[in-house]
């Protein structure tokens, strides 16, 4: 059975991660790549949906995790009656194929342990079989080949796979899982050791780019390691997360599948990784951001495969039962086909800020900048989906229009910056914003709205000073910020809005609170002068991460625990962000 999300930890090798349970379970893990099946997938059904689990056969007495300094090497301490063992998880940054290796330790005494390894591809259906040669076993199912080699002997009784062993003090004893198309030959075995010291060495070196030092340099560098974690390496494209279909409410439906590149993510993520010194990696996901939105801006998509693929069909998994009977399992995402003209403005934000920072290659990301302003030019009128991605009705949608303002306004900055005169397209910039105060403006609760006509509020809408749209001090955005303090906080943090009934978004009711939203209103706190409560909101947030520094998407404030996909770049990113923000505002901790 799925523990909770809190006691989940990831490896990965920048091009798929395995999600490892504080039992020693891995409980999913998609290969070759993030958007692969899964050849683990009891996180969203059962054991027999596909399990590896290395554990002591008696009783564990106390566990505790860490990954093993600036990396992303997870060491999983574990005491019994008769003894202590660690237990070593990590990926190989990958020369070719994909491996997963765990290393089982003594520390003290002599412990007995069980290993279980039950491979089930295409995410929990298809058992394969097993053939098993000494401390060899090959288990391959259609397309799919997985060979397990370990330092002791295997039991195979198809489709498991089994071990009991001895580990004393001092003694270190490896499994290496390597996947293959099965009709290749098996790759050749590496040495375990000589992985583990490569693989620790690769991300201590990467960490030891990072230009952060402010206060929160634990808490940021692990955020920035996650967001590596979950970047596809030959293209540079970040997945929203490892996973699909972890409920943003149990039991309920909303479950979506989170293993694609969002644009909304380029700016933010440009930025992060940019103000840490991660230049490269900027480069690469600003070149794989150009690449995927390639061709004409009405074709523009929120979302892509870590590839830039567009075509990211959406169905259901009926024989899984979810994470915690939450169904339906999805994969695919049919929001990648919605009209959200934010992404505009996401989109051309990042290309501003690209060049703001000096990052090479600025010319050709110009020219899609120019097609997308004379694009918005006819169409940001249209009504849209909205940030949230909602399968109800479409709205004229104030961040959304906000947000094309930012398109606009980032265009003309951009043409000023080179003596260019764009009288038409400030001359939009005006018709945007004029709108939008009109129309998005309630005057009597002196805040902005989710939409035009509507009395709902929306946390997007505290990006209004974030963007530029309106300065700090202004007292719709202060009267926006406090409104979504009185109307969307729930038990101290944001929700994105409130979906009280179906017409609301499409969807039945209930959520937890998206936490990136409590990240945006310690941003706007600290922007409009409100220091103190913005850094004991984002201290209070900082407490939520799990033992091992990880966010998932959501929070459920009512049963106090992570829910949503995971671990949720979005959420690293945010963090990220805020801490700066309260460095800026001098909310640092002797600041």
């Amino acid at each position: 059975m799925a523990l909770p999300l809190e006691e989940y930890a990831i490896v990965g090798d920048t091009q798929t991660a395995a999600v490892v349970g504080s039992n020693g379970s891995v409980d999913w893990l998609c290969l070759p790549r993030f958007d692969s099946d899964a050849c683990f997938a009891g996180l969203l059904g059962t054991d027999d949906h596909g399990f590896w689990s290395i554990a002591p056969q008696g009783e564990v007495l106390r566990t505790s995790r860490r990954y093993r300094g600036e990396t992303l090497l997870l060491e999983t301490d574990v005491e019994t009656s008769d003894g202590a063992v660690r237990l070593v998880d990590f990926m190989p940054i990958r020369a070719d194929n994909p491996r997963l290796i765990r290393i089982v330790e003594g520390h003290r005494g002599r412990v007995t342990m069980k290993m279980t390894m039950r491979p089930r591809f295409d995410y929990g259906k298809t058992r394969p079989w097993v053939q098993r040669d000494g401390h060899i076993v090959i288990s391959q199912a259609g397309p799919n080949a997985v060979e397990l080699r370990s330092d002791v002997q295997l039991d195979a009784h198809s489709p498991e796979v089994t071990a009991t062993f001895e580990v004393e003090a001092g003694e270190r004893l490896a499994f290496v899982l390597t996947w293959y198309q099965s009709w290749e030959r098996v790759p050749d075995p590496i040495d375990p050791i000589r992985a583990e010291n490569a693989t620790e060495k690769w991300w201590a070196d990467w960490s030891q780019r990072s230009t952060y030092r402010g206060p929160w340099a634990e808490a940021v560098q692990r955020s920035l390691i996650t967001l590596m974690g979950l970047t596809y390496g030959p293209t540079g494209g970040m997945v929203a997360a490892a996973t699909t279909s972890l409920p943003e409410f149990l039991g309920g439906v909303r479950n979506w599948d989170y293993r694609f590149c969002w644009l909304r993510d380029a700016a933010l993520t440009l930025e992060a990784l940019m103000g840490a010194g991660y230049l490269d990696e900027a480069v690469a996901w600003r070149d794989w951001v150009m690449r995927a939105v390639a061709g004409d801006p009405e074709d523009l998509q929120i979302m892509y495969g870590l590839g830039g693929e567009r075509r990211l069909e959406e169905y259901e998994l009926n024989w899984l039962p979810g994470y915690e009977n939450s169904a339906p399992v999805r994969v695919g995402n049919a929001a990648s086909g919605q009209l959200q003209l934010d992404v505009y403005g996401e989109l051309v934000s990042a290309i501003f800020h690209a060049r703001q920072l000096g990052m090479p290659g600025a010319h050709e990301s110009t020219e899609i900048a120019v097609k997308v302003a004379d694009w918005l030019r006819d169409n940001w009128r249209q009504p849209d989906d909205g940030i949230w991605e909602i399968r109800g009705p479409r709205q004229q949608f104030v961040h959304s229009k906000v947000m094309v303002w930012v398109a606009v306004n980032r265009m003309v900055t951009m043409a000023e910056s080179v003596g260019m005169d764009v009288p038409g397209l400030k001359v939009l910039r005006g018709e945007i914003h004029d709108e939008v105060c009109t129309k998005g403006y309630d005057p009597v609760r002196n805040t902005f709205v989710q939409y035009y006509g509507s009395e709902q509020l929306d946390a997007s809408l505290l990006l209004i000073p974030q963007v530029g749209f309106l300065p700090p001090n202004d007292p719709r955005v202060v009267g926006t910020v406090e409104a979504v303090q009185r109307e969307l906080m729930r038990d101290g943090f944001v929700m994105r809005y409130i979906p009280d009934h179906e017409a609301a978004d499409g969807l039945p009711p209930g959520e937890g609170a998206f936490l990136a939203c409590s990240f945006w209103l310690v941003e706007s706190l600290a922007l409009i002068g409100r220091a103190d409560e913005a850094r004991e909101l984002f201290e209070r947030l900082l407490m939520l991460r799990n033992e091992v520094g990880l966010y998932s998407e959501e929070y459920d404030q009512e049963h106090e625990r992570l829910i949503g996909n995971f671990p949720q770049a979005f959420t690293h990113l945010t963090l990220i962000r805020s801490a700066l923000a309260l460095e800026r505002a001098g909310a640092a901790p002797g600041g």
